[in-house]
């Protein structure tokens, strides 16, 4: 690997000052100049040299929050059963094609699963049932997720192979839903309701989880990301990342977050003590204290907007109960972690917040950078509560541009769908947040992640909180060197700055030149500790000179 020197275009450092030097050298996997190009040749003299030719050099994007491989478990493993203007599916139709296809494939008694279905954007408006996912297949265990990953239906032969009868009573934070003679419909709501069928690696065995790694890696650095997340990582998921990590550099970087049910227990185990490379290293404990706001479980403090369909409007649900949530917020703060906690309505924020004042009374601890995720309908004052206790947040402006009308029309109404991921609000407050996409909730693309967070504009096209909009530079730091700031590695990586990985992308254009627009530019190269590890098909772009 030689020394290369990056010039003649505009070069985005994202550092503290937001400097824009003449020119970047790397060698080996690290930065080690940046500045005026004599001195950044003086440095590295004999270097490769990459004509930027115009183009915009900037640090690596950093997935925040995300579910790492399971975009590819979608396209490889499952039946992909997403709407436009993700997927293909349009109506109920579709989707049991879709699925039949999958089961003619599969050996009969092997599960086929569904995957990404959103019936919100369905011509029926409603999820299928379990007689309708029976006359797709009685020879198959059929399981159909939602796009939320809080919900999904199953038909007979997969509710009795998961032992749930009409007499199995509803788990808490859970429900089996029925008809109204009490027999179960097959939707099923809640993770504890769900089990193992709610879970990232469902179906998931060595080979599988290897392929869908290397294809979503492929996915994921042709976006310009090279550190990504698995954010709910459970036992069996750890295993499996631990294999890959056992056979050395894997090709991405990556964060896992242990769910919070198995510790204190795997702190001490052997696989925690002896977790293998430095490429996947664990990261903060995540929690989860409410649902989805397309199955409107989301906890609010006021009712949604309209009721679902045969349903008066309501407030959601906590997924836990507050004495739990308090118990494993001081269990997990008292064990020096960072916590991550699902919180998508208001009230969970709140709950959630409480929480960490209590952890916080009884042990105070500077720099905790404990973080809300989601936080889709924070208020003013929780923002102001987050800046007064040290609490970020990762915000998902996606569904701006996926559910926008929705929240407008349906979830939240008119008045509160202006105020969803309110980053200027978090902005105003001075508190340091990130942005995201969820993947594979909705797929992991950072420019046009970055430019619904600065424009704001619905699928639909409506205009969703003036106020709530940022520049295009805040929200480019949001998702490079605030995000590797969120999970403490902002000393590693992030920004162009000498000492620092060498992870780098170069775009068609700059983000700050055309705000507007910032989802027509293309990321043409992808360098990873110093190795370009994508070019885009078809054009001759940084050319050695």
């Amino acid at each position: 690997m030689s020394a290369t020197i990056f010039t003649n275009g505009t070069i985005l450092t994202l550092d503290d000052a937001n400097s824009t030097p003449k020119a970047v050298g790397i060698d080996g996997e690290r930065i080690v100049a940046v500045g005026h190009l004599h001195d950044v040749r003086a440095a590295l003299p004999g270097a490769d040299e990459v004509d930027l030719a115009g183009r915009t050099l900037i640090p690596a994007f950093i997935d925040p929050h995300g579910h790492f491989p399971d975009s590819a478990f979608v396209t490889l493993l499952r039946a992909d059963l997403a709407s436009p203007p993700r997927g293909e599916c349009r109506s109920l139709a579709d989707v049991f094609a879709r699925l039949s296809a999958k089961a003619a494939q599969t050996p009969k008694g092997e599960w086929v699963m569904g995957a990404a279905l959103d019936e919100t954007l369905l011509a029926e408006g409603r999820m299928p049932t379990r007689d309708e996912l029976d006359a797709v297949s009685r020879d198959h265990p059929v399981w159909v997720i939602h796009t939320s990953g809080h919900c999904g239906v199953a038909n007979s032969m997969a509710l009795a192979h998961q032992g749930i009868s009409e007499g199995t009573p509803d788990p808490a934070g859970g429900r089996f839903l029925r008809d109204t003679a009490g027999r179960l419909t097959g939707g099923i709501e809640g993770l504890s309701a769900m089990g193992e069928m709610g879970d990232t690696h469902f179906l998931i065995n060595q080979q599988s989880f290897r392929r869908s790694f290397d294809a979503a890696r492929e996915e994921y650095l042709a976006h310009g990301v090279a550190l990504a997340q698995n954010s709910w990582t459970a036992l069996p998921l750890l295993e499996l990342f631990a294999d890959v990590a056992s056979q050395g550099d894997p090709g991405i970087d990556l964060v896992l977050l242990p769910v919070a049910e198995i510790e204190p227990g795997f702190s001490t185990s052997n696989l925690c003590r002896n977790w293998p490379g430095a490429n996947i290293s664990l990261g903060p404990r995540k929690l989860l204290t409410d649902g989805s706001f397309l199955m409107r479980t989301a906890w609010l403090t006021k009712p949604y907007h309209t009721g679902a369909p045969g349903k008066v409007p309501d407030k959601g649900l906590a997924y836990m109960e507050r004495d739990t949530l308090f118990a494993e917020v001081r269990k997990l703060h008292d064990m020096g972690y960072q916590i991550h906690t699902h919180c998508n309505g208001d009230a969970a924020s709140d709950m959630y917040l409480d929480a960490i004042e209590a952890a916080l009374a009884t042990n105070p601890r500077a720099d905790h950078r404990h973080t809300i995720i989601h936080g889709q309908v924070m208020r003013e004052d929780q923002l102001e509560r987050c800046a007064e206790l040290g609490v970020t947040v990762s915000f998902f402006p996606a569904h701006v541009w996926y559910w926008g009308d929705q929240h407008y029309s349906e979830l939240l109404g008119p008045e509160r769908s202006q105020n969803i991921s309110p980053t200027g609000w978090a902005e105003k407050a001075g508190v340091r947040f990130t942005i995201h996409n969820d993947a594979s909730v909705t797929p992991t693309r950072p420019l046009h992640l970055i430019h619904t967070t600065v424009n704001r504009v619905t699928h639909g096209g409506r205009t969703l909180g003036e106020e709530q909009k940022i520049s295009a530079l805040s929200a480019l730091r949001a998702h490079t060197i605030d995000a590797a700031w969120q999970v403490f590695q902002e000393d590693e990586r992030g920004s162009i700055e000498p000492g620092k990985l060498a992870d780098l992308v170069i775009l068609d254009a700059s983000p700050l030149d055309r705000p507007d627009r910032i989802d027509t530019i293309r990321v043409e190269q992808t360098w990873r500790r110093g190795a370009r590890v994508y070019q885009v098909e078809n054009k001759k772009v940084g050319a050695l000179v």
